[in-house]
């Protein structure tokens, strides 16, 4: 099952990033400096939007299949700036205050314990570091949606590599002690709709 979302992952965002990922995560990832860290990074999506100097860019993607592509497109646009990682955040091990940025795309919904995640990302973040988010989320309380989000969160974990519909990603960062610099909630376009609901922004440690 791994194998198979790592091969089809890209054309099945392809409608999306299009219609409007492409122009969200440029717009994100601009505010990257300094020591970076992107946490789930999957087969790229983001690389090309990285500065291509000035920064120490880690991707961390557990999954060796999303990570051979990762890799393959790292080298076909001649990254030299960049090191791959195969931990997840939980493992990897970094000193407090290691990271300028941390970035994290589409990852939360999956994140088995979300609450640990969230913890280490702030312990390796530097006082004044950024957390960069762009996810899918719940759709609100009561809708009609939500109502589907939560009946076929328990099946769509087993077969989308444990992402949750709807998981309360904006609620986890409030209680895991960080503030909102700037978040946007908007539809993902060309989405299917259980997972049209996002948030995006930056995220500073309180």
């Amino acid at each position: 099952m791994s194998f198979l979302r790592a091969f089809f992952y890209d054309s099945l965002l392809a409608k999306s990033e299009e219609a409007c990922l492409t122009e969200w995560r440029s717009e994100l990832v601009k505010h990257v400096h300094g020591n970076v860290l992107e946490i789930g990074a999957g087969t790229g999506a983001n690389i090309l939007f990285y500065p291509k100097n000035g920064i120490e860019l880690t991707l961390s993607e557990p999954d060796k299949h999303m990570r051979t592509q990762l890799e393959e497109k790292v080298k076909d646009e001649g990254l030299d700036h960049v090191t791959i990682s195969s931990h997840t955040i939980e493992e990897n091990h970094k000193p407090d205050a290691t990271f300028d940025c941390v970035v994290s795309t589409l990852v939360c919904c999956s994140v088995p314990n979300l609450a640990s995640a969230f913890s280490e990302i702030k312990r390796i973040l530097k006082p004044d570091g950024y957390f960069i988010f762009l996810e899918h989320v719940g759709a609100e309380k009561g809708t009609r949606r939500r109502r589907w989000q939560n009946r076929l969160t328990p099946l769509w974990c087993k077969i989308s590599g444990n992402c949750h519909l709807n998981r309360e990603t904006e609620i986890a960062f409030k209680n895991a002690g960080f503030t909102f610099k700037e978040i946007k909630r908007e539809s993902m376009r060309k989405a299917t709709p259980l997972v049209r609901p996002t948030i995006r922004g930056i995220a500073i440690k309180n």
